[in-house]
Parts: structure tokens; C-alpha cells; sequence
């Protein structure tokens, strides 16, 4: 039985949750290796099918696992569970994640960085002599040395275009900095108890959020089928996909969750003074928007 009283901090009782997401992580990873056993033996194909149904399983039993965690939760939030200790301690946790994620994105803002501003020049300013790239040049975006021949003539991908910051780019700094502001409105809504300005801000928000993955999963194949921009493109594909990649699955983790808040503030979870739920997902969200002007700004514009 889980313990709480108004001098004790709630603690929950056992739960079996971590032991089971635990085996859908072992059945996601080991069917993720199966699956690509073939590439490195012929011996191992047949191994193949049964890794992609591992993965399936793994996936099935880690969403619903984490599903019924997160009723659990929403359970013990409803049923007065959780006190002002609590709710300090969530804030601080929701605090010191985004910290994390920050440092994330950092190192890879970083890392793009030192290509751009270190290592790219110093590599076209080797003595023509001494370095395995000829005719290399120094200039950002850079798709090279990558697709070179080593100690032959630098030749870039022909059809390799970088990608502008106009277009579905800019439409998606217009869709992020609104679904900032409808998230904003829906907080006042509920800080004001009007739970139809709630719902209806919060359901622009995941519209918003949604209307951003499609534009991006067009981006995408844009610059797979038209521009040669791929993961392989050098320096500047590689850096591109990972951090706008990693953004966007940042943002449809963020939409899901935001899915999640909406269906709760639907069913009137949330109350004028108590709301944490809708907060922490809202300060995510707004760290989301952050990020993508960063990007915006030094991967697209820049």
C-alpha cells in the first residue's frame, strides 16, 4: 500500500511497470539487432523476421506499459494524493529535465560549430601536398570531404542543394512561435477557471504541433528526392538531419503529450490551483519553441 499522510511525503506502492517496460526495451533492442543481422552475415538472415516481430512486441509493450504508468499517476493526482511538497518536488524534476535536454542540444549545437568555424577551414587550408582531398574547399555548408576519393580530385554531389530558410522552414517558425501563444492563452484560460478558451487553445496547440510534423516530414522528402540533401551529405547533411531530427522528435513527443493534457483538461483534471500537468507539458513545449529559433536561426539562415 502506498503511505502518505499531511506530514510525510507520498510515496507509491511496488509496481511491476519498470520490470516490464524493462523486458519491451531488451525485446526492442535485441529485435533491432536481428533485424540487421543479415547485413553482416548470410548465415544470420533468417534471423531477420523475428527480430522486426521482437521490435513490434517490444514497442506494443512499452507503450502500453507506460500508459497505464501515466493512468497510474494521473490516478494518484486526482484522488488528492499529492501536496505542496509534491508539487515542488515535480517542478524541480521538470526543472532539472529540460536542463538536460538543453545539454543535449547543446552538444550539438557545438558540435556544428566546430565544423563550421574549426575543423572545415582547417581542412581546405592544408598544403595542397599533404592533404588526401584535393581541391577541398573551406566554405560552409559543406558536403565533403566525405563524398571525395582519397588522393583523388574533390568532386561535390552535383545535385546537392542546401536547404533556404524560406518555405516550409519559415512556415514552421510561424506554426512553433503560434502554437506558443495558443498554449499561453490556454494557461490564462485555466488560471481564469474558462474551460472553453482552455480546450479550444490547447486543441490549436496540437493542431499546430501536428500541422509542424507534416511540414517537416515534406521538408524531408524534399530534400531527399530534389535537393541530394541526405544523412550522408557531408558535414552539413549530417549535422542538418541530426539536429532538426532530433528536434522534431522532441515536438512529436511534445504533441503527445499535449494529446494527453487536452483529453485531461476535456475531462476537467485540471483546477485554477492545481494544474502541474498542464505546466510542465507547457514549459517543455516552450523549451521546444526555444530550440527550433536556434536551429532557425544557425542552421537555416546562417
Amino acid at each position: 500500500m502506498a503511505t502518505h499522510s499531511n506530514n510525510q511525503y507520498y510515496v507509491p506502492h511496488g509496481s511491476i511497470y519498470p520490470a516490464i517496460i524493462s523486458i519491451g526495451l531488451l525485446s526492442l533492442a535485441s529485435g533491432f539487432v536481428f533485424s540487421i543481422a543479415n547485413n553482416q552475415s548470410a548465415d544470420l538472415a533468417y534471423l531477420q523476421t523475428p527480430g522486426k516481430w521482437m521490435m513490434v512486441f517490444g514497442a506494443l509493450l512499452i507503450l502500453s506499459m507506460v500508459f497505464k504508468w501515466m493512468g497510474s499517476v494521473i490516478t494518484e493526482s486526482l484522488t488528492g494524493s499529492y501536496k505542496s511538497w509534491e508539487d515542488k518536488s515535480f517542478r524541480i524534476g521538470m526543472i532539472v529535465f529540460i536542463c538536460s535536454e538543453l545539454a543535449f542540444f547543446a552538444a550539438f549545437f557545438g558540435a556544428l560549430f566546430y565544423m563550421r568555424v574549426l575543423s572545415v577551414p582547417e581542412l581546405a587550408s592544408f598544403d595542397p601536398l599533404f592533404t588526401p582531398y584535393k581541391d577541398f574547399l573551406g566554405t560552409w555548408p559543406s558536403i565533403g570531404p566525405g563524398g571525395a576519393v582519397l588522393g583523388a580530385e574533390y568532386v561535390p554531389d552535383p545535385k546537392f542543394m542546401a536547404m533556404g530558410w524560406s518555405g516550409l522552414p519559415a512556415i514552421n517558425t510561424a506554426l512553433l512561435l503560434s502554437s506558443g501563444a495558443t498554449i499561453t492563452w490556454a494557461h490564462w484560460a485555466l488560471i481564469r477557471n474558462n474551460r472553453k478558451q482552455l480546450i479550444l487553445g490547447m486543441a490549436l496547440t496540437v493542431a499546430l504541433g501536428v500541422t509542424f510534423l507534416i511540414c517537416q516530414g515534406l521538408e524531408y522528402h524534399h530534400a531527399y528526392t530534389e535537393m541530394g540533401l541526405t544523412l550522408g551529405s557531408g558535414a552539413y547533411g549530417a549535422s542538418f538531419f541530426m539536429l532538426t531530427g532530433f528536434h522534431g522528435f522532441h515536438v512529436l513527443l511534445g504533441t503527445l503529450m499535449l494529446i494527453v493534457i487536452l483529453l485531461r483538461c476535456i475531462k476537467g483534471h485540471f483546477t485554477p490551483e492545481h494544474h502541474f500537468g498542464f505546466e510542465g507539458v507547457a514549459w517543455y513545449w516552450h523549451f521546444v519553441d526555444v530550440v527550433w529559433l536556434g536551429l532557425f536561426i544557425f542552421v537555416y539562415i546562417l
